[in-house]
């Protein structure tokens, strides 16, 4: 693909998925359902890719491909793609990724970002030769396209909670609770990179930096696996990740931010949660009441004050006007389709997408800062940073 094919095609833009199990449903859906909802250039389903042709065949036709494939090298060669969506697991993103770019075709590929700090610099140099030319690409951190989340920012921004001092981030699911679930790639650090932190805690460390439009600076934290051997295809093999973590947080403006994550917290489905607190205000927010955000105003007089609960679902609200008639709620999926929404809009008004592979690296340095602290006996470790970051500010409507 030429460089004008990339910046303007005179067709709808050909997308491509690279993956079809609970990644590859999640994006396909947002594909199948943003144009109903917004004004986004025209863009067709082409080809969905995965290992097994049967099984992506079957997936295609049920989530709306043209057509399926087995070979990602030949879709990313094709002229008729401009978009390579990865919902692949996290050891394919970064071979995935860079060639793609090269290729010419816009990225967008889910979190982390990849399964280590190299890869993740390998990606950034690659989307920043690509973006030279007109090719953009993105991290699916899809959370910052919750409508109540970016509402979060918003408020945050505005002043309306004053100096913050202090974050809480938690993220805490039972999928693994179970000793005897059976072992599975997401166990293994060769596929997986880590546990609960690659996993999770990515997401709940990239809504501090979001919310708070800061970076972490400094970290202390742990890492512990509570179930080391699990049943495998061939016998017991031993759980080379974490099952949970938990590390503190120093931000360059001064906050510091708690983060605990878990996959064998028993009765905790999907359980985000966020607390924000300032001299002025407080926020809260958690991820199993989806449109609920509460404020706190601490100006109001102390016999006044309380958190109040904003059903985030106004016209007025982020994303929402897209939607149905006011309080009527969406759910987790719709932020899939946000984030798409964005992509599109992005590659057509030739504007950088956030949040950038560069703010994906800012995440993946404060992961390995953490599983640093882990190794040193909780020590206080200094995160690296890139000398330069995307600006993570936008605007959502």
């Amino acid at each position: 693909m030429t460089s004008s094919q990339t910046l303007a095609p005179h067709r709808p833009l050909g997308v491509a998925a690279i993956g079809y199990a609970f990644m590859g449903k999640a994006h396909s859906h947002a594909w199948r359902t943003v144009a109903n909802h917004f004004d986004v250039p025209a863009f067709e389903q082409k080809v969905l890719v995965g290992r097994d042709a049967d099984a992506v065949a079957a997936a295609a036709s049920k989530y709306g491909w043209s057509e399926s494939a087995t070979d990602w090298r030949e879709v990313i060669a094709r002229e008729d793609i401009d978009i390579v969506d990865i919902c692949a697991p996290g050891w394919l993103h970064a071979e995935i990724a860079i060639a793609a770019l090269a290729a010419g075709k816009h990225v967008l590929v889910e979190k982390p970002l990849a399964n280590t700090v190299e890869e993740g610099k390998a990606m950034v140099a690659a989307a920043q030769k690509a973006r030279v030319k007109g090719v953009r690409s993105m991290v699916g951190f899809t959370y910052r396209r919750i409508p109540a989340l970016a509402f979060a920012r918003q408020l945050i921004a505005d002043g309306k909670l004053g100096t913050i001092r202090q974050a809480r981030a938690s993220y805490l699911q039972d999928w693994l609770a179970d000793e005897n679930a059976p072992m599975a790639w997401r166990l293994r650090k060769e596929t997986a990179g880590s546990g609960a932190l690659g996993d999770i805690a990515s997401h709940a460390i990239d809504q501090v930096q979001y919310l708070l439009n800061d970076t972490v600076s400094e970290v202390s934290g742990r890492l512990h696996t509570f179930v080391t051997e699990r049943a495998g295809p061939h016998g017991p093999e031993p759980v080379t990740v974490d099952d949970a973590a938990w590390a503190t947080l120093s931000l360059s403006r001064g906050a510091v931010a708690s983060v605990d994550v878990s996959r064998v917290a028993l009765g905790q489905k999907n359980a985000l949660r966020m607390e924000i607190y300032g001299t002025a205000g407080s926020l809260t927010f958690n991820l199993e009441s989806p449109n609920e955000l509460y404020f706190l105003d601490g100006t109001d007089p102390v016999e006044l004050q309380g958190f109040r609960r904003i059903l985030v679902t106004e016209p007025e609200h982020p994303y929402i006007s897209g939607w149905w008639p006011q309080g009527h709620v969406i759910g987790w999926e719709h932020s899939f389709t946000h984030q798409v929404r964005d992509f599109l809009l992005d590659i057509a008004n030739g504007t950088d997408p956030s949040p950038s592979f560069e703010e994906g690296l800012s995440v993946q340095n404060v992961l390995a800062a953490i599983e640093a602290s882990s190794a040193a006996s909780c020590a206080t470790i200094p995160v690296v940073e890139l000398a330069e970051t995307a600006d993570s500010s936008r605007s959502f409507s």
